[in-house]
């Protein structure tokens, strides 16, 4: 079996020097960039060959931030992982509202990190490039939306809506449970697992990207509900 190959794109060498040993240590293929352009290139290269980016936001010539925009309107398959600074707050946001699937804050330990990198790549291997035609038993539905679970898609009305794994994966969650309040907590565990010991607003991110993409009005959802002192809910 072919090791899973990671993009790693940050400008400061000591700093992408002991992420390559460490994810190395791991069993991971690497390829480095140098800064978001060369990241950028590099990618499109091998984009079916590279399944997860570790991005840096303070980059010359592009940023993270642009660097996860033109990735993720490239693929919904790619796993984005963020490095962020403490003082960076608003850019993980950020990050996570234009398609990344997780972040680690600077400084951090191999441990840390390898296991953040582990648990996206057990999300990624998930994901499917799986070409396959629907199966009936594989598809669930919701009203006029449709979760083909084999390919990996999300349809309304037969139009096709682009989601990353980790939204298909929350929604997923949420049509197995259609009409239960689910914590965030809850959603934490289901879909990042729960050796998870990051921010649980990542969840209320990924949230407002499926709202985006998914309610007519975001801001008066009809759909997936905010159940104050409780969660979500679908119904």
């Amino acid at each position: 079996m072919k090791p899973i190959k990671i993009l790693v794109a940050e400008d400061e060498e000591t700093i992408r020097e002991f992420i390559v040993i460490n994810l190395k240590r791991a069993g991971y293929d690497v390829v480095e960039a140098f800064d978001g352009l060369d990241a950028y290139e590099k990618y499109k290269l091998e984009p079916d060959e590279i399944s997860i980016a570790v991005l840096d936001i303070m980059m010359p010539r592009m940023d993270g931030l642009e660097l996860c925009k033109k990735l993720r309107a490239l693929s919904n398959n790619i796993g984005i992982m963020m490095l962020t600074a403490k003082t960076q707050e608003m850019d993980k946001v950020n990050g996570l509202l234009l398609g990344a699937d997780d972040y680690v804050t600077k400084p951090f330990s191999p441990s840390e990190f390898t296991a953040r990198v582990d648990a996206l790549a057990r999300r990624v291997s998930t994901s499917s490039k799986n070409k396959q035609e629907p199966d009936d038993e594989n598809v669930i539905s919701s009203g006029e939306f449709k979760l083909d679970c084999k390919s990996r898609t999300l349809t309304c009305d037969g139009r096709k809506i682009d989601v990353t794994q980790v939204e298909f994966q929350i929604l997923e969650y949420f049509f197995r449970n259609q009409g239960t309040n689910l914590s965030r907590t809850d959603i934490l565990n289901h879909v990042w697992g729960t050796e998870y010991f990051g921010d649980e607003k990542i969840v209320d991110v990924n949230i407002r990207r499926i709202r985006k993409k998914i309610e007519p009005d975001p801001s008066n959802p009809k759909h997936l509900l905010t159940r104050w002192g409780f969660g979500y809910v679908w119904i």
